[in-house]
């Protein structure tokens, strides 16, 4: 029996592995020393813990463990990243280059840099929602200080060259920062590979606890240096002073360890759930249209917009399925998604978009349930569309002329 509402908005938020959960527990009740206590077991055991999950977040980035910075999330990593480069080397230069679908958390902090007197170029993506290291290239100048470009974007999927940009900045002698959010435990990932000097990553995003994230901040080749956004205790290299979440630290650990150590399976088992779920709908629905790259995305992602079927109503008569329109972030705004937008997307459609986000949790009989439940709904709200029953007819609705009273 599936259990309602199917959940399926997994690029949003995802449930905790219960395996999490179990490795966490401890350090609430018996283990809850503070990692900064150096004088006690309590506190060794502590930072214990956390060097261990420090150690398991790195495999799965290729880094080491002491490159990983502990934040509340990758809002405040994205923020000490762009931040936290642009206060330190601005003796060298004040431009930042970012591309337009990047994550508010992203673009809200290149806005206030903007205020304080930076300069940041935006570049446009292609029909895909992909830019390319050679936009990347024509953008940077000798005041360029930073690049940061997302790995994968969270509302359409999409996958970005990482590994060419993150070179061509090695080649620049640019600081190349990507938010991995939506790529950790999903794309393999390589630092060193890749050229990446800061990473950015969360806990709620790969079946770890809210309220918990990294920054990778590259210690050589360059040693990337950046100024604090909080100060206090010098915590963290003296780049995020705080006490330590040992609990939630424990948590992103273990979730990164299942990540690395399950990833093959997990990715081959996602997409196959993704793809009978794209073409249970598409198939048989025409005027149904995938947005994001169509190859080069998340395994897990698929964005679908459904032409002369209204946004609201369809979100409405699919309410036992929780997925989202637009990003879970923006999703009280009625503007339509400005990722979509960015693609070239037309208002109407972009309107009538839903992102499914599959995940380690879903079954092939929910997938079922969905794709069934999506094909009968359009169609439903179809049959009371004129529009619709005009394009059947052949009329081309882009050239009617409508009376204006």
């Amino acid at each position: 029996m599936t259990k309602m509402p199917v959940y399926m908005d997994n690029n949003a938020t995802t449930r905790t592995d219960p395996r999490v959960v179990a490795a966490m527990l401890p350090f609430f009740t018996e283990h809850y020393g503070n990692a900064a206590s150096r004088s006690h077991a309590y506190g060794w055991h502590a930072e214990e813990a956390v060097e261990t999950a420090r150690g398991h977040i790195a495999a799965v980035i290729g880094a080491s463990a002491k490159e990983v910075i502990f934040t509340s999330g990758a809002t405040e990593s994205n923020n000490l990243a762009l931040k936290g480069v642009a206060a330190m080397y601005k003796k060298k230069g004040n431009h930042v280059v970012t591309q337009a679908t990047e994550h508010k958390a992203t673009l809200d902090t290149c806005k206030r840099l903007e205020r304080d007197g930076y300069h940041v170029t935006y570049l446009p993506v292609d029909k895909f929602g992909q830019v390319h290291a050679d936009q990347v290239r024509a953008a940077l100048t000798d005041k360029t200080v930073l690049v940061s470009i997302m790995a994968a974007n969270n509302e359409i999927g999409t996958l970005q060259p990482i590994r060419a940009i993150g070179r061509l900045c090695k080649e620049k002698g640019v600081l190349f920062h990507t938010d991995a959010v939506q790529a950790v435990g999903k794309v393999p990932l390589d630092v060193e590979d890749m050229g990446i000097d800061l990473l950015s990553l969360s806990g709620h995003k790969i079946y770890g606890p809210k309220g918990i994230g990294a920054l990778y901040v590259r210690k050589k080749d360059p040693r990337v240096r950046l100024e604090p956004q909080i100060d206090g205790g010098g915590h963290e290299r003296g780049m995020r002073s705080g006490t330590l979440p040992v609990p939630l630290i424990v948590g992103l650990g273990a979730a990164c360890e299942l990540a690395k150590t399950e990833m093959a399976d997990e990715v081959a088992r996602t997409f196959a759930l993704r793809e009978r779920l794209r073409t249970g709908i598409m198939a048989r629905l025409p005027e149904t249209y995938l947005n994001g790259h169509p190859t080069e995305r998340l395994p897990g992602n698929v964005n679908i917009s459904f032409a002369y079927v209204e946004g609201e109503g369809l979100m409405m008569g699919i309410k036992d399925v929780a997925v989202s329109s637009g990003s879970a972030c923006t999703s009280a705004s009625l503007e339509p998604s400005y990722v979509l937008r960015a693609l070239g997307v037309g208002d109407e459609l972009a309107h009538s978009s839903i992102r499914f986000g599959i995940g380690r949790f879903n079954t092939e009989a929910e997938v079922d349930f969905v794709a069934d439940l999506v094909v009968r709904e359009v169609s439903r709200l179809r049959e009371m569309s004129p529009l619709y029953e005009m394009a059947q007819q052949g009329i081309d609705i882009k050239k009617i002329e409508w009376a204006h009273h």
